[in-house]
């Protein structure tokens, strides 16, 4: 019995006593309900949980809990519904597309494919939007404005049944995206465009493509709009070479004669333009970039006016001959579309087109500057004898102004359907002009506004008349318009250190042509007052082009 009790009184080992063991005796109190273990997903005391059956299925469309009907929180959708827009067949598909782009993306109608194709849609998709993209390579280089190109490629991927697609111009890069759905990822294409020319053929072929494609009467499908566009691809300028050389050598003696010119001024203008573009065609087949070209075809004209005020000849206006060839060089085409691409909001592709019809124009000034002063240290009398439009022979500048058109019209390498066309409208601008500036006493810019607002006005119906572009109807109308004299003036005195003087006849020259351009453009938004454009219901105005609203 001893043995036991020596094993009880033997202390125990440090792994069977802890220092927190409780004290034996001594009542413990409850932990307290902070110790309690809990999950951060353990639903708080207070909360009310709503009774449901564990069987019962919810949906999406399903309203939540916190869902009040009589206070129902504020939808995407308006009260009044989203407003429809009908998009009449009677309206030109340039007016229908323009109206979906300048619609908001939620608000744009369900497309209407009026083409069909044999492949699904999955596989359809990127070739549809590489015809757009050729498609839009097309206008682009032609010197389509921005909004036109967008509203050609809209018209295509609408007829092929594509929703969602969202075009994209620039200078140089055409790109469209388009997506399936909500949930998918969008298919992205692009294209640059590295070559431009002016072949209004051309243009006019792509134009007649697109509206084959969005009409309903005509089926055309992938394969047969491949191949259509690889046809026009193909064709040749409708013009030689030797007749592009003759026409310019006409525009620049019809624009001689303009300005107050003769037999004799007509010929050295002409014989000095057409030397100017052989030079100018020999620099191009040495890929030497267009502003040396620039700089070589304005160098002639300058050098035969120079050359004739040397040799003293009684009655003969030097001054004529270079402003004649002038005529032949300044941009028009490039300072009207980039003009117009600033006023409907692409104001990057204007801003590039704008510096481009700048370097241009700097590359005029070196070639006719250089001559100018050689021929002010040859002490060749270049005096500013004439003034702008100071002739005053009216049945002969309106036949010239009809000469410079269809030259113009020649060089542009238009239709030969159109050219009897666009001479007209030259001819009626001149006499608009005419009657407002030396008849009327109205400011020669405003007077240039005036006629180019309706040569853009007459162009636009012309053109949708014919469901083609308004470039080939409205670019040469503008050729007698332009500002040739004011640039020779503003030149000659910069030769002779005159900056002040030189520097004013630039800025009027300047204000000519934004005066040109601001008024085809206004001309041709004027013409849609006499179109049936399709609208929204319920909107008596038409949407704005300008998206920003100045901030």
């Amino acid at each position: 019995m001893a043995e036991p009790e020596e094993e009880d009184r033997k202390p125990q080992s440090d792994e069977a006593h802890s220092a927190f063991t409780p004290v034996g005796g001594v009542d413990q109190a409850a932990p307290p309900e902070e110790d309690h273990p809990s999950s951060e997903f353990t639903i708080p005391s207070g909360l009310r949980i709503p009774q449901t059956h564990e069987d019962t299925e919810s949906s999406a469309f399903t309203p939540p809990e916190t869902y009040d009907s009589r206070q129902p929180p504020p939808h995407f959708t308006p009260p009044t519904g989203i407003p429809v827009v009908r998009l009449v067949k009677e309206a030109p598909w340039q007016d229908r597309m323009r109206t979906i782009l300048r619609t908001p993306v939620a608000e744009r109608p369900a497309p209407e494919p009026t083409q069909k194709h044999e492949d699904d849609e999955g596989r359809a998709v990127p070739r549809v939007l590489d015809l757009t993209l050729r498609i839009g390579e097309l206008l682009l280089a032609g010197g389509e404005g921005a909004e036109d190109v967008e509203a050609a490629m809209f018209a295509v991927t609408h007829s092929y049944g594509l929703d969602r697609c969202e075009p994209n111009v620039t200078f140089t890069l055409i790109a469209i995206s388009y997506q399936p759905s909500l949930v998918d990822d969008p298919v992205t294409a692009s294209r640059t465009v590295r070559r431009r020319g002016t072949d209004y053929t051309r243009l006019s072929a792509v134009y007649r493509l697109v509206d084959d494609i969005s009409s309903e009467e005509v089926d055309i499908s992938l394969e047969e709009a491949y191949r259509r566009l690889a046809d026009l691809r193909r064709n040749r300028h409708p013009y030689p070479g030797w007749a592009l050389t003759a026409a310019a050598g006409l525009l620049a003696g019809s624009a001689s004669v303009l300005v107050g010119g003769d037999v004799l001024v007509f010929v050295a203008a002409a014989l000095g333009a057409m030397l100017g573009d052989r030079l100018a065609w020999l620099c191009a087949g040495r890929g030497l970039p267009e502003f040396y070209q620039f700089v070589v075809a304005a160098m002639p004209p300058a050098a035969m006016g120079v050359a004739i005020s040397l040799l003293d000849l009684p009655d003969v206006k030097a001054s004529a001959v270079i402003t004649g060839g002038l005529f032949a060089l300044i941009p028009g085409r490039a300072l009207v579309a980039g003009v117009q691409d600033g006023l409907t909001g692409y104001y990057i592709t204007a801003a590039a087109r704008l510096l481009e019809v700048g370097y241009l124009i700097v590359g005029i000034v070196c070639g006719v500057l250089m001559v100018l002063y050689l021929g002010v240290t040859l002490d060749a009398g270049l005096n500013p004898e004439t003034s702008i439009h100071s002739s005053d022979r009216p049945l002969i500048q309106i036949l010239a102004s009809m000469s410079l058109s269809l030259a113009f019209a020649i060089l542009l390498q238009q239709e030969r359907s159109t050219v009897l066309l666009v001479t007209l409208n030259g001819g009626v601008a001149w006499i608009v002009f005419g009657a407002l500036a030396r008849t009327g006493g109205i400011s020669p810019v405003a007077a240039t506004a005036v006629a180019a607002g309706l040569v853009g006005l007459f162009g636009q119906l012309l053109s949708r008349y014919r469901f083609a572009s308004a470039l080939p109807y409205v670019t040469a109308a503008i050729g007698p318009l332009l500002p040739g004299s004011a640039t020779y003036f503003g030149l000659l005195e910069i030769a002779r250190n005159n900056l002040n003087p030189g520097l004013a006849s630039l800025s009027k020259a300047a204000a000519l042509a934004l005066a040109i351009a601001i008024g085809v453009n206004l001309g041709g938004e004027l013409s849609r007052l006499f179109l049936k454009a399709p609208r929204p219901e319920g909107q008596k105005a038409r949407r704005a082009a300008k998206r920003t609203r100045g901030f």
